[in-house]
């Protein structure tokens, strides 16, 4: 069940939000966790018993962290890490594994690996990193367990943040859910988690998926029939898919939270107007940088070693994250590409464009950016790679058919991405999410959400197109 079907927004959610706030508060986590069991297995009904089995293992390697001493508190962390980590390679690198060992299997003239596709569960990348986060962060003494097992099912499940997160560490909403019954509903959350739910909503269906359709017409096309022109307007369309696609499920994610009264961290804050690539990580998918950061990074050592050792540490969590976001080379790639980047930047870069003004700095991270959404989008990296040199080579005369709702689009895009370079359009954009303090401002924002609603419900109706993104992740 994805956010943005018309099945979600007209029957799933009002439904949920009709039981849920006409409940006690006592019983509010219940209905909660009850939803999010719905909402998963409704689109995944096969893999509700792995997640539940799983989460279950959790709770209670969890209470035995918890009591006991050091050294058994190591080992009941590393079989917790060693579960979750397991079950992720197992449903969403073994295909990889496999596929790879049989090429150099023929390479050698042996017969293939016989072997049966595994299907990869919705969101397990997600949940995964926070169950992980639970068990870290108990072991750290940085929370306690939950007494409740329904209250972590709840972190665990909680459908808002479950199949494309933010990615929420335990202890940022461990008392939010333990203290669930002492919040009372508030009418200023509800209308503001509504609003940034459609403002969410309108980024997904009315920008990224109209954009997007150009962008996948572009990569379907073989490496010889793309001119360059083609392939700039392709990888273009796609660097604007993905960011308003994601931060808008973000927006999603976190306005559902809201109206449920969670507070939830941003995971994006104006990527594209980054300066550099070490930048672009502060503000491109936070939630993620920060769970790298918290649980690889600083534990392999982080800045604290020497140079050459922080380098060493820097790719290996970039590399990981790259595989973390699908099994594929091109990931892998892609993730070497930002690490190494991000290494330039220490060893140099930064000094070197510190002579440029931003009106340089910001158009070449932005190029740069678009290279590696080259490997990401690209459904090999043979074909990364031939489309990468069409980029380059300058071939083809031919000038792309664009309609003017495409082009007017891309522009608008361009606007979004790029107009809070200005600081003081920055302090601004933040009360868009807020319902306004006047009549006037109400007015004029609760127009603004219900005609942005039913654009939305009528593309979705007339459109069949309406992808997934994060389903590898």
């Amino acid at each position: 069940m994805l956010f943005s079907s018309n099945f979600f927004i007209l029957y799933f959610l009002p439904i949920f939000f009709l039981v849920f706030f006409a409940s006690p508060a006592k019983l509010k986590n219940y209905v909660a966790l009850l939803g999010s069991v719905i909402f998963y297995a409704w689109g995944a009904p096969k893999f509700i018993f792995i997640l539940t089995g799983s989460t279950l293992a959790d709770f209670f390697i969890a209470q035995f962290i918890a009591k006991s001493e050091t050294r058994q508190r190591r080992l009941w962390l590393g079989l917790g890490i060693f579960l979750n980590v397991s079950l992720l390679c197992y449903f969403k690198y073994a295909n990889f594994f496999v596929r790879n060992m049989d090429h150099i299997l023929v390479h050698f003239k042996h017969a293939p690996i016989h072997w049966a596709e595994v299907a990869l569960p919705i969101g397990i990348s997600f949940f995964t990193f926070h169950k992980l986060s639970y068990l870290i962060d108990v072991y750290r003494k940085a929370d306690k367990p939950l007494q409740k097992i329904s209250d972590y099912f709840l972190y665990i499940m909680l459908f808002p943040q479950l199949i494309a997160g933010p990615i929420i560490r335990f202890h940022e909403i461990s008392n939010q859910i333990a203290n669930r019954h002492l919040v009372k509903d508030k009418i200023d959350d509800m209308l503001a988690g509504l609003l940034r739910f459609i403002i969410g909503l309108a980024k997904k269906v009315l920008i990224a998926n109209v954009i997007g359709q150009e962008a996948d017409f572009v990569f379907g096309t073989g490496i010889h029939d793309l001119t360059t022109i083609n392939c700039w307007i392709g990888i273009l369309a796609y660097t604007f898919q993905i960011y308003f696609d994601f931060s808008g499920y973000s927006d999603m994610a976190i306005g559902l939270g809201r109206m449920m009264g969670f507070v939830f961290p941003e995971n994006f804050n104006n990527p594209y107007i980054s300066q550099n690539i070490t930048e672009f990580w502060r503000r491109w998918h936070i939630s993620l940088s920060n769970w790298m950061r918290d649980y690889l990074y600083i534990p392999l050592g982080g800045n604290r070693v020497s140079k050459s050792r922080t380098f060493f540490n820097l790719w290996v969590v970039f590399l990981i994250s790259g595989l973390w976001h699908g099994a594929a080379w091109n990931f892998i790639i892609w993730g070497v590409y930002h690490g190494t980047l991000l290494i330039m930047d220490r060893l140099f870069f930064l000094k070197l464009m510190s002579k440029a003004g931003k009106i340089i700095r910001t158009p070449l991270t932005f190029i740069l950016i678009m290279i590696g959404w080259v490997f990401f989008r690209s459904p090999n990296l043979r074909y990364a790679l031939g489309f990468l040199k069409r980029m380059f080579v300058f071939s083809g005369k031919e000038m792309p058919f664009l309609s003017s709702h495409l082009l007017t689009l891309m522009l608008l895009a361009t606007l979004f991405c790029f107009v809070w370079s200005n600081k003081k359009l920055q302090s601004l954009q933040m009360q868009l999410y807020q319902p306004g303090n006047t009549v006037f401002g109400i007015l004029v924002k609760s127009s603004f959400a219900i005609g942005a609603f039913w654009l939305c419900v009528l593309e979705l109706s007339a459109s069949g197109f309406n992808p997934f993104i994060y389903f590898r992740f």
